[in-house]
């Protein structure tokens, strides 16, 4: 009898468990217009000349947002075109940054678009890259284990689905720059970034290591 009570009781662990990885649809704009900018992106960008916004995802980015609510990093994300505040990358293009994924403090997994949709959150790489997006990361919203775990199982749900061969960190996005990945055209444009942090990587990296990710190419720049 206590046998089958301690299976029950694993039953409902398990079943809370992936219950509070639920994925959740919450699509940011993305009309004709970001349809176009996006592939004017791609064209200018990466030489890229496609009817769709397309990609074949080849490795996962992982992000903090630095922005300390949900409702406000969505809406960083939400909006076509870039706000002037980000006139340092406005140049590039107007096209609003995004990610495919928005992941809450309490570890909530949010959806903002379809994954083989280019977003985007890394240069050099958009076409190729899914973003994962985690809200907080400054000093006084610092990212939470419950993000690190949903982490750990949005890794393992797109490794179900794509021929993903890398594992980054935004940070390291510039080893990349003599990769067969690497198209970015603009040689003047890079920025420095610092997310989700080398704590945070190793890690979703410990934990999902058994998918044996290509190891990030030393940049020879």
């Amino acid at each position: 009898m206590k046998y089958s009570i301690l299976f029950i009781n694993l039953l409902i662990l398990f079943s809370c468990q992936q219950e509070g990885h639920k994925i959740i649809d919450k699509p940011i704009i993305f009309n004709e217009e970001r349809n176009q900018l996006t592939l004017e992106y791609l064209s200018s960008h990466y030489n890229l000349i496609q009817d769709k916004p397309t990609i074949t995802p080849k490795m996962i980015v992982l992000h903090w947002t630095h922005i300390p609510t949900l409702d406000k990093s969505f809406n960083a994300f939400k909006n076509i075109h870039l706000p002037n505040s980000r006139a340092k990358i406005k140049t590039a293009s107007n096209l609003n940054v995004s990610a495919h994924f928005l992941v809450d403090q309490d570890g909530t997994i949010y959806r903002l678009m379809s994954e083989t949709t280019m977003a985007r959150h890394v240069i050099g790489l958009n076409h190729c890259a899914i973003g994962i997006e985690n809200v907080g990361g400054d000093k006084n919203t610092p990212l939470t284990q419950a993000q690190i775990d949903a982490n750990i199982y949005l890794v393992n749900y797109l490794l179900d689905t794509y021929d993903i061969q890398y594992l980054i960190g935004h940070y390291e996005y510039t080893q990349f720059e003599n990769n067969e990945l690497w198209l970015e055209k603009d040689a003047g444009y890079r920025t420095i970034k610092t997310d989700p942090g080398a704590e945070f990587m190793h890690s979703v990296r410990s934990a999902t290591k058994h998918h044996n990710f290509k190891e990030n190419p030393i940049n020879k720049q």
